[in-house]
């Protein structure tokens, strides 16, 4: 595979430089923030990317307060008690996008958080332990035990949250690809163990995070080039 020092000098060049490429880094919180995290606030990003899914995002952003106030805050202990009638009344309220299934997702995912809580001292410390080496294990656990979780949504939500992970977005993909990590969009266990291999291989070279290794392929690819 080609070394992660080249890559980062072809996406400085296309960016116009180290700083401007440093300056479209992400953040990522460190495991003492994700633990002080909310549940609610952990729920609401989940449900925001089950929204955005297939839609689009500026609108549900832009319709987000709504979502607060319909959906009880989105405090799992409540939520996870909502009757189907209730369930069906908040996904009729105009103040939010109206889809019945993904407001059920909702409801199944507060009860995800609750049985998490179950095991840990709150949904912020099961995440903030997930060892970085293994992220695509996580991403495997929110789509077999949450709701709609499954595809680019769960690594989404934790890139949302501030979890460090890679994004399997087209650039990233085609990028691998062409490195013969995998042949096709990443599914299987063992596409995804490659592929984990591969940014682990990457971040003991760097020592940077995965989400700043997933920006920089994402930077290093494209016809856009600034500052050349």
């Amino acid at each position: 595979m080609e070394k992660f020092e080249l890559i980062f000098e072809r996406a400085a060049q296309r960016k116009g430089g180290v700083k401007a490429l440093d300056a479209l880094l992400p953040e990522t919180k460190t495991g003492a923030q994700l633990k002080n995290l909310a549940d609610r606030d952990y729920l609401s990003a989940m449900s925001k990317k089950i929204f955005q899914a297939g839609f689009v995002w500026r609108v549900v952003e832009n319709k987000w307060p709504g979502f607060e106030e319909v959906l009880w805050g989105f405090e799992p202990e409540k939520l996870a008690l909502a009757s189907d009638e209730q369930i069906e009344r908040m996904a009729a309220d105009t103040r939010i996008i109206r889809n019945l299934t993904k407001v059920k997702a909702v409801r199944e995912n507060a009860m995800f958080i609750k049985d998490i809580n179950r095991k840990y001292k709150g949904f912020g410390e099961f995440i903030a332990q997930w060892p970085g080496e293994e992220i695509t294990q996580l991403w495997l656990h929110l789509k077999k035990h949450g709701c709609r979780l499954g595809g680019n949504t769960g690594p989404y939500f934790l890139r949302t949250v501030g979890k460090d992970t890679f994004l399997l977005t087209r650039d990233v993909v085609a990028y691998l690809i062409g490195q013969g990590v995998v042949d096709k969009q990443p599914s299987s266990q063992k596409d995804l163990k490659a592929v984990q291999a591969a940014f682990n291989h990457w971040q003991q070279q760097s020592g940077r995070s995965l989400a700043e290794i997933s920006r920089v392929i994402s930077c290093s690819l494209g016809e856009q080039v600034i500052g050349v």
